[in-house]
């Protein structure tokens, strides 16, 4: 066979393959035309009319004119939506800004009545720091008065004059320290009685509080009862002779140098009611009396809830440990009573000789850095990534970082009210 160099065409590559597939429907249908003998209604009959023929890209150029029609009215409504979101914010920030000048102006009259008490009543430490320090403003501002107005023997005098009236403002103040102190030993008696009575307090597994009384608050609880009668005022004879009977009962239970004392101190003050004797008489005899029995309260033999709550350990071996020996009064004296600065090599002074040197020369006031400290804290705890540097801070380390480095004022807007202003992180993914 010799192939022919002619080309030849033939139908199977001029044409499709087809394959017929014959398929049988699962129902019978049939149409029904209208004949002679049977007529068929036309009324629901449908006339079609072929229209304009439309390309493809007409139909293209007819869906884009509409899906931009779409895009401009939801760009439209979501125009709307932003402009109305930016609308509530801006009212929401406007409320917002009278709130915080409300609550500033609420915070500050708080603030300068409570200052005004402060001075007029003052009750603890930071209350006379504060005293003091505006002691210590009014001298320098006499002084400088006095240097600028006068000279020679009348500034001598004037001088003089000046410390006789600071000598009458100091012994003013030391008079009402007096009183502060009888208020606030009072205050810690019946803070310490409330502790001793007070119930054992828990959460339950069903997340309610529960309370249970022991017999050590039970025997504290009478205790603290005891002691109120003890200290009540205006008693007739016939209700303070059975308030010391029942003090003599409670006592008795113990046979030591105490309760021997208070005994005899009873007898000694039922025998004066008996006689007659006038109650601003007594009111020595009945001091020492409530002196020792609160010392009987606070002894952890006959009140075991005391041992919790008294601040000298019942081990004697513990108070070898942590004593350290103050430069300024030459005392031994535990760690709880030295305060620490962040550059401290040593412990240095402790802080009643602190105290004595402020009140006598520096006459400092910490109350502004004391607050902002505290927020710091608060601001700080609020992060929860165990930063421990501010912790470690005292007043005097914020004081010297706002007014040493910061000039008292903020480095945005140039505020110098400390009271306004806060001290935050750099960045806040890093603590201080």
């Amino acid at each position: 066979y010799v192939p022919s160099s002619t080309p030849k065409n033939c139908r199977d590559t001029q044409t499709v393959r087809t394959k017929n597939v014959k398929s049988q429907t699962k129902s019978d249908t049939s149409t029904q035309m209208t004949k002679t003998g049977c007529w068929v209604s036309d009324r629901e009959d449908k006339i079609i009319i072929p229209g304009t023929y439309v390309t493809a890209d007409e139909k293209f150029e007819k869906m884009l004119s509409k899906v931009i029609i779409l895009q401009s009215y939801f760009r439209q409504w979501k125009a709307k939506r932003y402009v109305e979101s930016v609308r509530q914010d801006h009212i929401r920030r406007i409320e917002w800004e009278k709130r915080e000048e409300e609550r500033k102006r609420r915070d500050k009259e708080r603030r300068l009545k409570e200052e005004y008490q402060r001075r007029m009543h003052p009750l603890s430490k930071e209350d006379f720091d504060l005293v003091y320090h505006a002691l210590e403003l009014w001298r320098r501002e006499e002084v400088e008065h006095i240097n600028a107005t006068k000279s020679g023997p009348e500034r001598k005098a004037a001088l003089a004059g000046l410390m006789d009236e600071e000598t009458e403002l100091i012994a003013s103040i030391e008079r009402h320290k007096l009183v502060a102190r009888k208020e606030n030993n009072k205050r810690s008696k019946q803070k310490f009685l409330d502790k001793c009575a007070a119930p054992k307090k828990w959460i339950g597994f069903d997340g309610m509080p529960t309370q249970m009384d022991t017999p050590n608050t039970t025997r504290a609880k009478d205790l603290k009862e005891t002691y109120e009668s003890l200290d009540k005022r205006y008693l007739t004879r016939e209700e303070r002779l059975d308030v010391l009977l029942q003090l003599k009962l409670t006592v008795k239970e113990h046979d030591c140098r105490l309760t021997k004392d208070i005994v005899e101190l009873i007898d000694r003050e039922a025998d004066l009611l008996m006689r007659g004797t006038k109650e601003r008489n007594l009111e020595g005899l009945r001091q020492r009396i409530s002196t020792l029995f609160l010392q009987y309260i606070k002894t952890p033999l006959f009140n075991p809830e005391a041992a919790n709550l008294i601040k000298v350990p019942q081990d004697p071996s513990t108070l070898r440990k942590n004593i350290y020996y103050c430069r300024g009064c030459g005392s031994y004296l535990p760690s709880t009573e030295f305060e620490l600065s962040t550059n401290a090599r040593g412990m240095g002074r402790c802080r009643k000789c602190k105290k004595l040197e402020s009140e006598g020369r520096l006459r400092e006031d910490f109350s502004k850095y004391r607050s902002l400290l505290h927020q710091i804290r608060q601001i700080e705890e609020g992060f929860n990534d165990g930063s421990r540097i501010i912790f470690l801070m005292t007043e005097a380390d914020l004081r010297y970082l706002t007014e040493n480095i910061w000039g008292a004022q903020s480095v945005l807007s140039q505020w110098e009210d400390t009271y306004d202003l806060t001290l935050v992180r750099w960045n806040r993914r890093v603590e201080w």
